[in-house]
C-alpha cells in the first residue's frame, strides 16, 4: 500500500510539472500547444542516450533542456506563418514525426523498444528509501518550478503574456514583441517540461516512443482544464483529481472483480465525467485564473 501511495504522488508530481510547462504556454499565453508531449520525450531520450554513452545524468538532463529548448524556438518560428488553430495541429504534427523518428532510429533511440536500463537517481539506497528519495526531489522540483511559475505569471512577463492573449493589437500597440512574447513563453514550457521527462526516464529506468503519443499531451490538456488555465493552484488541482481518478481505479477493479479491459475503460470515463462535470458549471476550471480589473 506504500508503495503504490510513493508511486502515484510520484508520478503526479511528474505530471504536474509537464502541466506548468503547459501552463506556460496555454494558460498564460493562449498557444495552442498538441504536441507538448514531445518537450518531455526528448528530455528523457536525452538522458536515457547521454547515460548509455557513459556520460553523468546530469549532463543528460541539461542536454534535453538545450534541445527542448531549441525546438521551442523552432516551433515559435513556425507560428509567425500560421494561424492559433492550424498552428496547434502543426504541433501535434511535429510531435508525431518525433516519435516515428524515435520508433524507426534504432541506433540512436533503440527503436520500438527504446532504452532500458537507466538507473535511478538513488538506486544505492535501500528500499523504500529509494522511492521516498526519489519522491522528495520531484516534490521539490514541483514546489521550485511552482513559485517561479507563480511569481512569473504575477510579474511583468506574465501580464504581458496575458495581455496578449486577450488583446494581441493592443500589446502590440503597447510596444511589446509578440514574437518573442511567443518565443520566450515556448521556450520556457519546453524547459520545465524536459526537466520532468528527464525525471520520469530514471524513475521509470526506460524511456521509448510510447512517452510521445498523443494521449499522453490530451491528458495534460485535461488536468489544465479541469484545474484551470493561467494559475498555479489550478493546475495542481487538476493533476491531482486526474491522478486520483486513475489510482482509485485499481481499488475498484479488485472489490468488483471486473477486468482489465473494463478498468482502463472505467479510468478515461471517470476522468471524462470529471472533465464533464467542470466544463458544465465551472468552464474556467476548479480554481479560476483571476485577473486584475482595471476601476
Amino acid at each position: 500500500m506504500s508503495d503504490f501511495l510513493i508511486f502515484s504522488v510520484t508520478i503526479a508530481g511528474i505530471y504536474a510539472i509537464m502541466a506548468l510547462g503547459l501552463n506556460l504556454q496555454a494558460g498564460y499565453s493562449g498557444l495552442l500547444n498538441f504536441g507538448h508531449i514531445a518537450f518531455a520525450g526528448i528530455g528523457a531520450y536525452a538522458t536515457g542516450i547521454t547515460i548509455a554513452a557513459g556520460y553523468p545524468a546530469a549532463l543528460g538532463a541539461v542536454a534535453g533542456v538545450a534541445a527542448a529548448v531549441a525546438l521551442g524556438w523552432g516551433i515559435a518560428r513556425l507560428g509567425r506563418q500560421l494561424g492559433s488553430d492550424y498552428w496547434g495541429i502543426a504541433t501535434l504534427a511535429i510531435a508525431e514525426i518525433l516519435r516515428t523518428v524515435a520508433t524507426n532510429e534504432d541506433w540512436l533511440t533503440g527503436g520500438a523498444q527504446g532504452i532500458s536500463a537507466i538507473p535511478s537517481l538513488f538506486g544505492d539506497l535501500p528500499k523504500p528509501w529509494d522511492a521516498l528519495a526519489f519522491m522528495a526531489v520531484v516534490l521539490a522540483v514541483l514546489a521550485a518550478f511552482a513559485l517561479a511559475c507563480s511569481r512569473l505569471g504575477n510579474g511583468r512577463f506574465g501580464r504581458a503574456l496575458r495581455l496578449m492573449r486577450e488583446e494581441p493589437k493592443l500589446a502590440a500597440c503597447m510596444g511589446y514583441d509578440l514574437r518573442s512574447l511567443k518565443s520566450r513563453a515556448i521556450m520556457a514550457g519546453a524547459a520545465v517540461t524536459a526537466i520532468a521527462g528527464s525525471l520520469y526516464a530514471h524513475y521509470m529506468s526506460f524511456v521509448g516512443p510510447d512517452y510521445m503519443l498523443a494521449s499522453e499531451t490530451f491528458m495534460l490538456w485535461t488536468m489544465l482544464m479541469i484545474g484551470g488555465m493561467g494559475n498555479t493552484a489550478g493546475v495542481i488541482t487538476g493533476v491531482v483529481l486526474v491522478q486520483a481518478a486513475y489510482s482509485l481505479v485499481p481499488f475498484a477493479k479488485d472489490y468488483f472483480q471486473f477486468g482489465s479491459d473494463i478498468a482502463g475503460a472505467l479510468r478515461i470515463g471517470a476522468i471524462g465525467l470529471i472533465l464533464l462535470a467542470s466544463l458544465l458549471w465551472r468552464s474556467q476550471g476548479l480554481v479560476p485564473e483571476k485577473l486584475r480589473k482595471i476601476p
